[in-house]
């Protein structure tokens, strides 16, 4: 039996509690929606959590590298959305996998995309799901919601390349500053994507799949306006402190941390130093814009009990100082040298990017598991 405070460090663990409560509630959160969940499995890439998270075996669920479409294929997963503009050089991948069985469809938001993914079905007599991208929310890609372009792009979709619907993203609703910012950024995201079906089905392409989704607007949206089909969310199994700070979540919800050790003090300036760096733990500085700056992570003891005076002030690649928050000194070395501290991350999914592995622990800070997940594109 390994505790916690055995594994080498920096590693990055798991609350199994944790995760299974944030996905319980994203389920829960679909049904009272009334709509399909297809969770995004960028954050986690990991096949286990895929497995306690999906409605079937075979999906449905959002991926954001081919990679990770190959990954969740080998392990039985079929309906998938890559959501994330296409590359044509890749088109090949998609199509190796849906022949093989699954069936993977993208994005893209242009004429000249359309084309060249109907040239690729022409020549290679392939059949690949398209859907076409929605811009919400000036947030990045997409078209905008009454743009007459989605109607030249869905005619360019020609032989085996097939309309499936559309898709949009409220990245904007991540700079909420208020619960009623989040319910409106949902609002406009369904207000958006009902209107770019409309526009198409007036042109005679009727959308199959009608897809929104970011986890602000997820688990803050009002309701469901009909004909919304399905929601996407991905940081919510693990959720983080950017979704802590705009009220997403507790920071007692955030199941993933990062397991650091203590390597020396600076006494004078009031500094731990662990070997928790930024390649541990990511430049991502995505609560210094929220009402509560969280450094580069808050620190909780070896069980995983939030200290609420300390923060991680500072990082270097392989060294992250850790302080009281007020600045005030204390006694830094009653942190012993090999001390086991967590500390949450900012955005989980470069956190998690930076390990090949998760050691899971339950509430007795037992290691129950080690799963491993898929990197890179």
């Amino acid at each position: 039996m390994t505790r916690v405070e055995e594994l080498d460090t920096p590693s990055l663990i798991i609350d199994r509690e944790k995760l299974e409560r944030n996905i319980a509630f994203a389920q829960a959160r679909a049904r009272e929606l009334g709509a399909a969940w297809r969770p995004h499995l960028k954050t986690h890439k990991c096949v286990e959590i895929a497995r306690m998270q999906l409605a079937l075996a075979d999906g449905p669920a959002t991926v954001s590298t081919v990679r990770e479409a190959e990954y969740f294929a080998a392990a039985g997963v079929r309906d998938m959305i890559y959501a994330v503009g296409i590359a044509p050089h890749k088109l090949a991948r998609i199509d190796a996998l849906n022949r093989a069985g699954a069936d993977v469809k993208i994005i893209l938001d242009s004429v000249p995309a359309a084309r060249a993914v109907s040239e690729f079905c022409r020549a290679h007599q392939s059949t690949i799901g398209v859907l076409i991208e929605i811009d919400c929310d000036g947030h990045r890609s997409g078209l905008k919601p009454r743009d007459p372009e989605m109607v030249a792009v869905a005619r360019a979709l020609t032989d085996g390349a097939r309309f499936k619907g559309v898709l949009t993203h409220a990245g904007e609703s991540y700079n909420a500053r208020s619960q009623q910012e989040i319910e409106q950024a949902a609002e406009n995201e369904e207000q958006a994507i009902l209107a770019a079906r409309d526009l198409l089905a007036e042109a005679g392409f009727v959308s199959e799949i009608v897809s929104v989704g970011s986890t602000p607007t997820f688990v803050r949206a009002r309701r469901r306006l009909a004909g919304v089909t399905e929601y996407r969310s991905g940081v919510g199994a693990f959720y983080d402190l950017v979704m802590a700070g705009i009220g997403v979540c507790r920071v007692e919800d955030i199941a993933l941390s990062v397991l650091v050790s203590v390597i020396g003090w600076q006494k004078q300036k009031g500094w731990i130093i662990t070997d928790g760096g930024f390649l541990a733990m990511s430049r991502d500085r995505g609560t210094a814009s929220q009402s509560v700056d969280c450094g580069y992570g808050l620190v909780c003891d070896v069980r995983g009990r939030l200290l609420p005076e300390l923060w991680v002030r500072q990082c270097n690649q392989e060294h992250g100082v850790i302080c009281r928050r007020d600045g005030k000194p204390f006694d830094v070395e009653a942190f012993g040298l090999d001390t086991r501290l967590r500390i949450l991350p900012n955005h989980a999914c470069p956190t998690a990017a930076a390990f090949d592995r998760y050691h899971v622990v339950d509430a007795r800070g037992v290691v129950t598991d080690v799963w491993t997940r898929c990197n890179y594109w």
